[in-house]
């Protein structure tokens, strides 16, 4: 049986800011070190073989840490676009204020909330999973079913797309489903790539 643990990264400038960030590659705060620093004392009881994160800082910078405070900074690790957050188009930049004033609330409701709806020139969920499942289940979940502790460090959307994998959620489900930043979940799987267990972060 492998471990897999998913924790979103610590909070960014943007997510401070309340902007639609996506693939702007904006750092973490202060907080978010903090957080990230608390996540990799909860995860130290577990040896990780390998991590995962995505090709934005604030994923990076999250890693970094949590493999400092697990004392494990010589795992291997995998870069990858496939774990990006979703990429929010015309948003990007834009605080949710000034969107809903520019779009209507109700809009902006449904291209935040809805599993196949996409902002202008962006991604829905459906895409952000059709990028992050196949990566995820060509390098991530064997990892783990050969019986290897595997750290992902990576975003909202593409954590939620996993999330629906592993937990055979519906869309309408997933939608409902808060991935919050630095609360690590930790999946127990067996060698089929089944889920034998999960724990929910002490902190969530």
């Amino acid at each position: 049986m492998g471990k897999l643990a998913l924790v979103r990264h610590g909070q960014s400038q943007w997510n401070l800011e309340n902007r639609f960030t996506g693939w702007v590659d904006v750092p973490i705060t202060d907080n978010g070190a903090a957080e990230a620093h608390r996540a990799g004392r909860e995860l130290k009881g577990i040896k990780f073989d390998l991590a995962f994160t995505s090709d934005l800082k604030r994923a990076q910078q999250t890693l970094d840490i949590l493999l400092a405070e697990t004392g494990l900074t010589g795992i291997p690790v995998e870069r990858s676009q496939a774990l990006n957050e979703r990429h929010y188009g015309d948003l990007q930049g834009l605080d949710k204020a000034e969107t809903a004033a520019k779009f209507g609330a109700e809009q902006v409701h449904v291209w935040r909330r809805s599993y196949d709806v996409k902002p202008p020139n962006g991604e829905s969920l459906k895409d952000t999973a059709a990028r992050t499942l196949p990566y995820f289940k060509e390098k991530i979940l064997p990892a783990a079913a050969a019986g290897k502790n595997v750290l992902v460090a990576a975003h909202g959307n593409s954590l939620r797309a996993i999330v629906m994998a592993l937990d055979a959620l519906s869309p309408e489900q997933i939608v409902k489903v808060e991935i919050g930043t630095c609360r690590p979940l930790i999946y127990d799987i067996g060698p089929k790539g089944e889920v034998l267990g999960k724990t929910v972060s002490a902190a969530a």
